[in-house]
């Protein structure tokens, strides 16, 4: 019965469910075109239960890059003191992005739609404040210094800057494994984009 399909949570169904077939939705139909009703419909949930795991369809997309900001802080947490600084970041930065190839096809698809929609785009901004945030924050620990001091905020911006950079490369080529990308870049990055060794 169609009644059944509508009201509260099925079992079985996840943030990750909604994610994969929201993503679905999005690239057959854009994501302009997509609606929540939409989404909630092909996981046989309510729009109002749809609401229950994100505030809005935009927010699906960023379920996995909320989940490496977690994942960031953790490994932050764990380097070595000997470690300087730079090569800290590039190292838990890269460790955080290794896929299986399983996994890429979704990868690309989801950085594809944030990539290309001005919507999606538009929503970036909380998301990466608190990536860079987070490695801002741990610069800061390194150097002594508050999280709002101007070097911490900088290695931040700069080390999210690099990682997007090494994104946008990786989605263009497809010819390489994304940490490779990011490894070029945040090494470019520890060196000042200077001769590197």
């Amino acid at each position: 019965m169609t009644v059944a399909t509508t009201r509260g949570r099925p079992r079985g169904t996840s943030k990750r469910e909604l994610e994969l077939i929201a993503m679905r939705l999005f690239t057959e139909r854009g994501f302009d075109d997509t609606t929540v009703e939409q989404i909630a419909a092909a996981a046989g949930i309510s729009g109002r239960t749809f609401f229950r795991y994100f505030p809005t369809k935009a927010e699906v997309l960023w379920y996995q890059f909320d989940a490496e900001v977690e994942a960031l802080r953790a490994d932050f947490a764990t380097v070595p003191e000997d470690l300087p600084m730079m090569a800290a970041v590039r190292r838990v930065v890269v460790n955080a992005n290794r896929y299986r190839a399983e996994d890429v096809p979704e990868l690309r698809t989801r950085m594809g739609l944030i990539a290309t929609n001005p919507a999606l785009a538009a929503t970036s901004g909380t998301h990466y404040d608190a990536w860079e945030r987070t490695v801002g924050a741990f610069a800061a620990r390194r150097l002594g210094e508050p999280e709002n001091a101007l070097i911490p905020l900088a290695v931040g911006r700069c080390t999210l800057a690099a990682a997007r950079a090494a994104f946008d490369a990786w989605l263009a080529r497809a010819d390489s494994d994304l940490t490779v990308y990011l490894d070029q870049a945040l090494e470019a990055l520890g060196h000042g984009f200077g001769a590197q060794p």
